[in-house]
């Protein structure tokens, strides 16, 4: 009688290959179980332990009390219910905001996680958000109540103004008189608006004594001076420095011993505001603090920008390209890249071009975002050689593919209002704290020169 297939296949001898692959089920089932034993009983992500240490490093000069973010996250409890969201917004990389290509330059406020750090906040969350044991907890970061910076020596104040629902609001104004009765240098620097909501940016020039801009206004008082918003006399500050700028999310001024900001006896500051509306009314009253250093500076911190003034930005064009350049006769030292430009801003990039012709990319933001305008603070200051020059390119979306456009088929020129666009690319730069701009900008005659005709 024929033996059946399955008995036929089951009463086969166990050859070598049977008993080989049986030997790789068996080792495959135990490392299995080894596996499984060891998941069941290795840590888990904790707040205290493995949460908390990031949230002090990236989040929390933003998410506390008093600043712009909307919630906290300054403890278990705050978090714990944002547990989700926080999962989502850094898988996506929304937050923490940092636009910055890593793979050109290295910046020391770079805000941006690590793979291991986003591991840990989703393992966290995915494991229940523990709290953990609150032994584990690092020291809590302090802060100074109100202010990112420390306690300030001098605080100016602003007179309230008024924002309204709707429309569109000029830029307004404001002249602050230091008083100062002789030349004062500052450490650091900080804008606090009062209503953060409205506040797009605000950014504060020293006025010269001898300077002749906006005389006619009143201090503490907003003003909007005449020109329409299309005078750039008025928005790049009369050709007086800049002490500082804010944006929201941007880190406040503060510079290392023996560098600082140079305010003269006499100076003014004046607060150039960019209000937008939001669909409600309100009020704001930005103030401004000021940490003086304790001993000269032997280094002064001054802000540039590049600019261009004269594009025209055809209607539907997804990547309009502008340019500006300033050349360094004399060479420099530079800090730090702010980006500026407005909704319809695609992208941005800095470059140093040497007097051999060789051009290295120093900053590329690749996505440009219009409502996180942030400083790019060198890791190592930049020593840039005499007649190297430093370029600044930005890239516009104005189809109607970029949701933010307000208006696809308009030409877009300068100007100050969000519908229209700007091209700055502010750096701050170092120069010996006795130094003129003039002398910045004039080529050092070489040894053995002349000048004039001779005779």
């Amino acid at each position: 009688m024929p033996i059946p297939i399955r008995q036929r296949c089951s009463a086969r001898p166990e050859g070598p290959i049977n008993a080989m692959n049986r030997a790789q089920s068996i080792s495959f089932l135990l490392a299995s179980a080894a596996v499984c034993a060891w998941s069941a009983t290795a840590p888990q992500a904790t707040f205290h332990k493995d949460v908390e240490p990031i949230l002090q490093q990236h989040c929390q000069e933003c998410h506390r009390a008093g600043e712009i973010a909307p919630f906290a996250l300054m403890s278990y409890n705050d978090a714990r219910p944002w547990a989700k969201a926080i999962k989502e917004d850094v898988v996506t990389k929304k937050m923490p905001p940092w636009f910055a290509d890593p793979q050109v330059g290295h910046f020391s406020d770079d805000r941006s996680l690590s793979q291991q750090e986003i591991d840990t906040l989703v393992a966290w969350v995915d494991g229940g958000a523990k709290e953990g044991d609150s032994k584990d907890a690092p020291k809590p970061r302090t802060f100074t109540e109100g202010w990112n910076i420390p306690k300030p020596d001098l605080v100016l104040d602003m007179n309230t103004f008024h924002i309204p629902a709707t429309g569109d609001i000029q830029y307004q104004y404001v002249v602050l008189p230091t008083k100062f009765t002789e030349d004062q240098w500052i450490q650091a620097a900080e804008a606090r608006p009062s209503d953060r909501t409205v506040v797009h940016h605000v950014v504060i020039f020293v006025r010269d004594p001898q300077s002749k801009w906006l005389r006619e206004a009143q201090p503490g008082v907003p003003y909007t001076p005449p020109g329409n918003g299309k005078d750039f006399n008025n928005t790049s500050g009369g050709g007086n420095d800049i002490l500082m700028i804010y944006t929201p999310g941007k880190i406040p001024e503060m510079w290392r011993p023996g560098l600082g900001k140079m305010i003269k006896a006499g100076s003014d500051l004046v607060l150039q505001i960019h209000y937008t509306t939001t669909g409600k009314e309100t009020t704001d009253h930005t103030k401004v603090g000021m940490v003086f250093a304790k001993e000269k500076p032997t280094e002064r911190a001054i802000t540039i920008g590049g600019n261009n003034l004269g594009f025209k930005i055809p209607p539907g064009d997804p990547n309009y390209r502008v340019d500006a350049k300033n050349v360094f006769p004399n060479g420099a030292t530079i800090l730090n890249f702010f980006p500026h430009m407005h909704l319809r801003g695609k992208s941005f990039e800095y470059r140093i071009v040497y007097a051999d012709g060789r051009t290295e990319t120093l900053l590329r933001v690749p996505k440009y975002d219009f409502f996180w305008q942030l400083d790019y603070k060198l890791a190592e200051p930049l020593t840039i050689p005499p007649g190297a020059r430093i370029e600044c390119t930005g890239w516009y979306d104005n189809s109607p593919n970029n949701p933010k456009n307000p208006d696809p088929t308009a030409t877009v020129r300068f100007g100050e209002q969000s519908s229209e666009e700007m091209m700055i690319g502010f750096y701050d730069i170092v120069i010996p704290a006795d130094m003129t701009l003039r002398d910045l900008f004039t080529p050092k005659k070489t040894e053995g020169a002349t000048s004039g005709s001779g005779q």
